[in-house]
């Protein structure tokens, strides 16, 4: 069965089809710069080749139209019939969604309804669903949420001490996010340790990033909140910080609340400490050239995924594994080092030359460590196409 996973923002559109149940990829590719007939274009990746192509893109409906052709042109497909579904990435799904769903008009008007708790991610979805709907009927159409895999929090957790009005009027609460991202990891740690009530830490440390606690595949608690701003240090988000910072800067700098959403979400985190850069590769350079502010960035940012890994220890009540995934849990070794050398407490020992692994599967501690620490890459567009293919099978 072929299974396309897709993934819209406001102005891109990645897309990977599989052969499933083999999880075969045949072919993968990113319509970018939307909306910009000027600058957009698009890449496809098939039989290991990448080819890059202009195209003016002035709306996803161009993208969607291009993605077919390009899957009939290069015979992925004879006829677009051959697609039985198609499963797309929805980054909030509120506490209505909380678990895979296949899609109709009242599903995908929940999801744009949704769009106040997530206004750059939903909209560019719900532009996805009703494209692929037009091009092609003859698939079925999944949602699969970021949110869903944190709905097994408990209310105690995902509560704010806020009045309760704000939660059952305007559905104030904590949802998380990177749950694809999460459950994938969860359940390749499961595999690996053979154990399915396994309790496990997944970090998932990119631009953005989020630490998960999971015990039985079953997420207990994460750090991203009520938006991807809470939690760790980002890449340009401030993650957690004292609310009355916000009036108080407010009236000190004469912002707006528009002003301090972009700073918050745009200005803050690496970026706004190190004053050069979101990229941690970046950070890294002014590490090794001695600049005090990246060095500065580093010590805050690896405080905090520090800070979440220790939490979650004593919450989970001691773990069996602990995960790094995404772009710099990925390939970064030496924040991996510091965060794992601040853990020398839990008898967490790091086996240095395993350590220098990039981008793909490995164990990084040693046989005498107490925990077994590991690189998983995650993969949220298999994910999807999992989801997508027990939902439409």
């Amino acid at each position: 069965m072929k299974i396309l996973s897709v993934n819209a923002g406001s102005s891109s559109l990645k897309f990977q089809a599989y052969e499933m149940p083999e999880e075969r990829v045949l072919i993968s590719g990113n319509f970018e710069r939307i909306g910009n007939t000027n600058d957009s274009f698009y890449t496809i990746k098939i039989n290991g080749e990448k080819i890059e192509k202009k195209a003016p893109l002035s709306n996803h409906e161009d993208a969607v139209n291009l993605l077919t052709e390009e899957l009939l042109n290069n015979n992925i497909v004879k006829s677009l019939d051959e697609i039985k579904g198609i499963g797309h990435r929805v980054v909030a799904g509120g506490d209505i969604f909380n678990s895979s769903v296949i899609l109709d008009d009242e599903k995908i008007q929940q999801i744009s309804d949704l769009s106040v708790l997530a206004p750059l991610h939903n909209p560019g979805a719900v532009i996805g669903m009703k494209a692929f709907k037009r091009f092609i009927p003859g698939a079925i159409g999944t949602a699969v949420f970021d949110t869903a895999f944190h709905q097994t929090m408990s209310p105690s957790t995902y509560l704010y001490a806020l009045p309760y009005e704000w939660y059952t009027k305007y559905k104030v609460r904590r949802y998380g996010a990177h749950g694809t991202s999460h459950k994938f990891v969860a359940i390749r740690l499961s595999e690996i340790l053979n154990k399915n009530d396994a309790k496990v830490i997944v970090c998932h440390i990119g631009n953005g990033a989020s630490i998960t606690a999971v015990d039985s595949l079953k997420c207990v608690d994460t750090s991203m909140g009520f938006t991807p701003n809470a939690g760790v240090i980002m890449g340009t988000r401030c993650g957690d910080i004292d609310a009355s910072i916000i009036p108080y800067m407010m009236k000190q700098a004469d912002l707006s609340i528009s002003d301090i959403d972009r700073i918050i979400n745009k200005e803050s985190g690496l970026l706004g400490i190190s004053r050069i850069s979101n990229d941690h590769r970046d950070i890294e350079h002014g590490i090794e050239n001695n600049d005090e502010m990246c060095i500065l960035a580093e010590k805050m940012y690896i405080r905090r995924i520090v800070d979440y890994i220790a939490k979650y220890y004593v919450l989970l009540g001691g773990v069996d594994a602990i995960a790094f995934t995404a772009g710099v849990g990925e390939n970064s070794y030496q924040v991996r080092k510091r965060v794992i050398d601040s853990l020398k407490v839990l008898g967490i020992k790091l086996d240095e030359e395993a350590n220098k692994v990039m981008g793909r599967e490995a164990l990084i501690t040693t046989s005498d460590s107490s925990i077994p620490c590991y690189v998983i890459p995650t993969d949220e567009e298999l994910m999807i196409a999992r989801d997508t293919y027990n939902l439409v099978k």
